[in-house]
């Protein structure tokens, strides 16, 4: 009865062993080196995220500078209508 006992309980140890823990073993080996892959793939997306974040920005302050050359220009398009048209008036 204990010789019986003892193989059922090394049979059930050995189940354990190598039907499942070696199994789950190799899974979370798996599933450890794909969360390393997902890791880098967001750290380089972070990358390109951060990237286009500056560039964005870039864009932004050259848009600005446009916009206030072009109002300047603008505002000096009206001076000097006025000043046309004065000097019009002037030889009329």
């Amino acid at each position: 009865m204990l010789v019986a006992s003892s193989l059922l309980l090394l049979g059930l140890l050995l189940y354990v062993m190598f039907g499942i823990y070696l199994p789950a073993k190799q899974r979370i080996t798996g599933l450890e080196a794909e969360l390393r892959e997902v890791y880098a793939r967001e750290a380089a997306l972070q990358t390109r995220l951060d990237l286009q974040d500056r560039r964005s920005g870039l864009r932004d302050q050259q848009l600005t500078a446009l916009r206030a050359e072009r109002d300047a220009l603008a505002r000096r398009l009206v001076e000097l209508e006025r000043e046309l048209s004065v000097v019009r008036n002037r030889r009329r």
